[in-house]
């Protein structure tokens, strides 16, 4: 006979997928940020050098 489900250790395993798959989503939309804001820092410390 198979085994009986374990309905909480499936559940736990979702959960911890989810979390998982939030976290990623999380760290590379902060990595995208980040480099948007050192792009847009380069640009205007190049932009302030020409100026002077």
């Amino acid at each position: 006979m198979a085994f009986k489900p374990n309905y909480n250790h499936e559940r736990a395993e979702r959960d911890r997928l989810k979390t998982a798959k939030k976290a990623e989503k999380l760290k590379q939309q902060q990595d995208r940020s980040a480099q948007r804001a050192a792009e847009r820092d380069d640009l205007t410390s190049n932009e302030s050098g020409k100026q002077s």
